[in-house]
């Protein structure tokens, strides 16, 4: 029985993130908002950021996808694409354009510092230096277990307009990814 209630969860959790139900809620929302000073766009903004943070809540099941890190208030909802440069609210609010970090990985993914490859591993850039890397945790253990074909774009986005260029994929053991 306690198996059936975490399927059920998962699955209701599912049927929430399909990409284009965020994006169609925050038209609904949007509708009732008025959209004609620079005051009332940031609105509209929070509001889409809102939806975007519980789907992604949802998707990730309430955890950094980098760390396991579970505190609710301490996540933050990190476009792989970021918003300002996303072409549609479709781009915006896809479930596919986000990661649930803890807030130093958000830092290090917002900042260039760190991204993935297409399979989730940790790439950092060879300007961060190793001192920081040490102090922040970073690992080359840091994977992205969960990657799905609809996170590739954004990935592919991320390491050629994002991520500082003079980097190089992390190398594990074994690994035989080319250089970025």
């Amino acid at each position: 029985m306690d198996q059936l209630y975490v399927v059920l969860q998962r699955a209701s959790a599912i049927a929430r993130t399909v990409p284009n139900r965020v994006a169609d809620q925050f038209r609904r929302a949007k509708k009732h908002l008025p959209q004609t000073t620079e005051a009332e766009r940031l609105v509209v903004q929070r509001v889409g950021q809102d939806l975007y943070r519980s789907a992604l809540m949802d998707y990730w099941q309430g955890r950094c996808c980098v760390t396991g890190l579970a505190v609710p208030g301490l996540l933050r909802a990190s476009h792989i694409k970021p918003w300002a440069k996303c072409q549609s609210d479709d781009e915006r609010l896809d479930v596919f354009n986000g990661f649930l970090l803890a807030p130093h990985v958000d830092a290090l993914f917002d900042d260039g510092w760190i991204s993935f490859s297409d399979q989730g591993s940790l790439l950092v850039s060879d300007a961060l230096p190793s001192a920081a890397r040490t102090q922040l945790g970073v690992s080359p253990e840091w994977t992205i277990q969960n990657v799905k074909p609809a996170h590739v774009p954004y990935l592919m986005f991320h390491r050629a307009n994002e991520f500082r260029k003079d980097s190089l994929f992390a190398r594990r053991e074994g690994s035989k990814e080319e250089t970025a």
